[in-house]
């Protein structure tokens, strides 16, 4: 059974917490101060740590603080008596779990004692290399590619499928993350279970209000229909100060109701310390970041996902999963920039396709921005490898000019013979 270490300066909260935790599967073990429990952590295996944050002469967070200094996954979970939720903010940006607000529920509780569980579950497993091998083939068939930004995320996301803690999916637009968040949601729950999506950067404040707040924080009707599924929140970024801080009191509410998975754009970090992102929504949604990697981090990709893409299209003439692509387009395509990621990757393979007449494309059928000589890296950017081919290309679009070609690739005209 899981161990909990309680750890408060009153001995009817001890006795409290003993009574309506033991039944539900816990086994539970007390310390009255900060020192006495760290000598206890260090001398037993505890699963989780339940610490008031008001004690003497060792305060929750001075304990929190040297918890994770001896054992950066110790699980802490903090206990606060304060109206005020700055120190519990503070609790989380130390690295505490969560936290609870005396008086809690007991649901409450023992939900987020669960949670905690599943969290510490989930990091012993992270740390053997570990995974459920659990719908790992809609995973791969859905996220094309085999460069190692790929393959890292690929892990990322196998251990993500089958916890329901709350992830942040952060990366450029267009970069999948939409994807990502339907494959976690499949991973961790049955199939019938929602999967509620918002898009907050769409979202009026009137419209998120009614929808996600409720009344009296209570949540509204997303948070209803995501109950025993998954709440995805796309752009958190955008959401207004004052909505952020009502989101957190929904969090709150309605922990154990949902998972969470947001995604940003933006380097949320970033915008908390310049307060311009809620402090404590920022620690609850941030606790598993995934960054997804944009399609200039993973050109080895290109060829594959040109492939899939393609396969996808219709084409009057013929099946369109028959087109194939020349080595000198796989070359343009692998040299533009893609601000658009792989929202405009397909744009660009599905319309091509449509229209083509012949079975292989050139690089002479691509869209006139992607041939210009501007968007293209120089040599040293482009892949190991394939120099050779690259070379060939800049010098047929230079039409032979060997000067203009040298100053695209970065190097001596002389060099190209």
């Amino acid at each position: 059974m899981p161990a909990v270490l309680i750890v408060d300066d009153l001995l009817s909260i001890h006795e409290m917490l003993e009574a309506v935790i033991q039944p539900t599967g816990f086994t539970t073990s007390f310390a009255t101060d900060g020192g006495k429990a760290m000598t206890r952590y260090k001398a037993e295996k505890f699963d989780l740590v339940l610490a008031d944050i008001d004690m003497k002469p060792m305060d929750g967070i001075t304990l929190l603080k040297q918890l994770k200094l001896y054992d950066p996954n110790t699980v802490v979970i903090i206990m606060t008596a304060y109206a005020s939720t700055e120190s519990a903010v503070q609790a989380l940006k130390f690295g505490a779990f969560d936290y609870l607000q005396k008086p809690f529920r007991v649901d409450e509780l023992i939900a987020t004692l669960k949670r905690g569980i599943e969290f510490k579950k989930f990091q012993s497993e992270r740390m053997m290399g570990g995974s459920q091998p659990a719908r790992a083939d809609d995973l791969e068939a859905r996220i094309v590619g085999g460069g190692p930004a790929v393959k890292k995320l690929l892990q990322q996301i196998k251990k993500l499928m089958t916890v329901r803690t709350p992830v942040l999916l952060t990366g450029e637009n267009g970069t999948g993350k939409r994807t990502i968040s339907e494959v976690l949601h499949a991973g961790a729950n049955p199939g019938d279970a929602p999967l509620v999506r918002i898009d907050c950067a769409l979202s009026t404040e009137g419209h998120f209000r009614a929808g996600l707040l409720g009344e009296n924080g209570e949540g509204g009707t997303w948070v209803k229909e995501a109950k025993g599924g998954t709440l995805f929140l796309q752009h958190i970024q955008c959401l207004s100060l004052p909505m952020q801080k009502e989101l957190v009191s929904v969090l709150r509410n309605n922990a154990h109701g949902f998972r969470l998975i947001c995604t940003t754009s933006e380097d949320l970090e970033k915008l908390t310390d310049e307060g311009k992102f809620h402090d404590e929504l920022f620690y609850r949604v941030a606790s598993l970041p995934v960054h997804v990697p944009s399609l200039r981090d993973r050109i080895e990709d290109i060829p594959l996902l040109t492939k899939a893409f393609a396969s996808k299209a219709t084409n009057p003439y013929f099946d369109a999963s028959l087109v194939e692509f020349s080595d000198d387009a796989l070359a343009v395509l692998s040299a533009y920039h893609w601000p658009g990621n792989l929202a405009e990757l397909n744009q660009v393979i599905s319309k091509l396709v449509a229209t083509v007449e012949a079975r292989v494309v050139t690089s002479q059928q691509l869209p006139l921005r992607l041939r210009e000589l501007m968007h293209w890296p120089s040599l040293t950017e482009y892949l190991a490898g394939q120099e050779k081919q690259y070379i060939d290309m800049v010098l047929h679009a230079s039409r032979g000019d060997k000067g203009a070609a040298a100053k695209v690739l970065g190097i001596e005209a002389g060099r190209l013979g």
